[in-house]
């Protein structure tokens, strides 16, 4: 598991959230994702910790911590949702309607 860490200055380095997060234990490792047509930072991280104990220890410490001007937010993250396909949900039941006129013949 890891820990999702939001509000952050889009100024952060991955070797700042080492820095910050070793004090509360090992830091695996960082993901800082950025945006793919701008490549500017997105505002959030994810940090995986060496256990869980540490991962509370810093969540309990940094959450709602000033850091960088910004107070973060630091918790659990949550897995991932699968997203699909691009075009919406489900498409069963979605007939076509025809062109908005009723074709007489």
């Amino acid at each position: 598991m890891s820990i999702y860490v939001g509000n952050l200055s889009y100024e952060v380095a991955e070797d700042d959230l080492k820095q910050v997060f070793s004090e509360y234990g090992t830091v695996k490792s960082v993901q800082l994702p950025k945006d793919r047509e701008t490549g500017r930072l997105r505002g959030f991280a994810f940090v995986e910790m060496g256990s869980d104990a540490e991962e509370a220890t810093a969540i309990e410490a940094l959450d709602t911590a000033e850091w960088m001007g910004r107070n973060l937010k630091v918790n659990k993250a949550k897995p991932r949702e699968d997203r699909g396909s691009f075009g919406g949900g489900d498409r069963r039941g979605s007939g076509g309607g025809g062109g908005g006129y009723n074709r007489r013949y």
